[in-house]
């Protein structure tokens, strides 16, 4: 078996290379890495905190923008948040693209402001955790439930940095 430590080194090399060549090759681009927990029919594959591997991916892969799973308590806290360079983006998957009800709107602003206790304001961004069709099937959301959600993703936006 391979030692975790050494997935995690291949990993974040890789990735690194890859977002180095992008930006060599159109340094105008703005590059983002979604970590996603698995997204297939409403249904998730992993869980658990950021924090193992957040110090070498957050100081280590050259992305513009990070945009993190954090809909459910299984992503852990925002605590990971520490290690994130100044000036790189963190988009804050607060919203569930996997179950229909809305998520409160004061409560997605709370956590945006316990994120801020890492990561300046100007710095975060609010999102669905993940797309609503990551597989052709889609998830278990109608058309006008996605829309609601997006709604409320847009309007927690305008409320957090008005």
């Amino acid at each position: 078996a391979v030692p975790p430590e050494a997935i995690l080194d291949r990993a974040v090399t890789t990735d690194a290379e890859i977002v180095t060549a992008a930006k060599r090759r159109n340094p105008d681009v703005t590059v983002g890495m979604h970590i996603c927990r698995g997204n297939n029919r409403s249904a998730w594959m992993s869980e658990g905190s950021y924090e193992p591997v957040a110090e070498r991916l957050f100081g280590e892969v050259p992305v513009d923008r990070f945009l993190l799973e954090y809909d459910t308590e299984r992503a852990g806290g925002f605590e990971p948040l520490r290690f994130v360079p100044d000036g790189k983006t963190v988009v804050l998957g607060l919203v569930s693209s996997k179950v229909p009800q809305l998520e409160s709107q004061d409560e997605l602003l709370r956590r945006i402001d316990e994120a801020a206790k890492y990561v300046q304001m100007e710095n975060l961004a609010i999102s669905p955790q993940c797309g609503f069709a990551s597989t052709s099937k889609g998830n278990l959301l109608t058309v006008d439930e996605e829309r609601r959600k997006l709604a409320l993703v847009v309007e927690t936006a305008a409320r957090a940095w008005a």
